[in-house]
């Protein structure tokens, strides 16, 4: 039997990269996944088809955050896949044990090429979603449930090129302690995960440039660049019973990338 066994997960962002890893892991461990994504619906139901080969139980939610009425077309497909696999949730009451808010993008630039309207849509995607997907995933959510939010070591790494993605994620970072506090009598843990540089189609461009992966690896005290199931087993180790005591903690899975001082660009 698996950990999870009986439980339910919504993973937002969790058809590709990192999101499709930590479905495919807390499915593994005997999670009914909920696969959340925005556009790419090949992407949901090739993660779908992946889960239910490996013998796992999914289902794809479709929502394009950032556009009027995507949470309540997250919360209704959520509700209705539940239904439609017999969980308690389907009804709108208790029926979700984990929430991963990991859905965000990326921009890269400096204060300087910034614009108002960049640095809303960061706002609106990386810190407003994920906010507004916990206080209504919070009714649904049984006693004892985890919420892990996906952040970044750009918080921590303080690169000047990437100045309004860092301060979209350092936000999502200050948000675990105070809903740790608020749900911790209940059970619910809140932590936070900060990945560095992963292998995604985000980041395919440099695989093809071996200067460049040279140039990641060299920061990385592993001397690797990551996988998404780097970052998805240390989401697992906080969904699953392991993680019961760990609580409002951002945990770096970023392979120790720059520990030491950032380069002079």
């Amino acid at each position: 039997m698996g950990e999870l066994d009986g439980r339910t997960a919504l993973v937002t962002g969790g058809s590709r990269g990192i999101g499709r890893a930590v479905a495919q892991r807390l499915a593994a461990d005997g999670a009914l996944v909920a696969v959340h994504y925005g556009g790419n619906e090949a992407a949901a139901a090739e993660t779908v088809e992946l889960i239910a080969k490996a013998g796992g139980r999914a289902f794809a939610v479709r929502a394009r955050f950032g556009e009027s009425g995507a949470l309540d077309q997250l919360f209704e497909g959520l509700a209705a896949g539940l239904a439609e696999h017999g969980e308690p949730g389907g009804d709108g009451g208790a029926g979700l044990d984990i929430l991963v808010n990991n859905a965000g993008i990326h921009l890269a630039g400096s204060i300087g090429q910034l614009t108002e309207e960049e640095f809303d849509r960061l706002m609106a995607i990386n810190v407003r979603t994920p906010i507004f997907v916990i206080q209504r995933a919070i009714p649904l959510l049984r006693d004892g449930g985890r919420i892990v939010n996906v952040a970044s070591a750009a918080t921590r790494i303080g690169s000047p090129v990437q100045i309004g993605y860092t301060v979209s994620k350092t936000a999502l970072v200050a948000l675990a302690a105070p809903l740790a506090n608020e749900l911790g009598r209940r059970g619910i843990t809140v932590n936070t995960v900060n990945p560095g540089v992963i292998l995604t189609d985000m980041t395919s461009q440099w695989t093809g440039v071996p200067e460049a992966m040279a140039g990641l690896e060299s920061i990385t005290a592993l001397g690797r660049i990551g996988q998404p199931e780097d970052v998805a087993d240390v989401v697992g180790f906080l969904a699953g019973p392991q993680g019961r005591w760990v609580t409002g903690q951002t945990i770096d899975a970023s392979g120790g990338t720059f520990l030491g001082p950032i380069p002079p660009a």
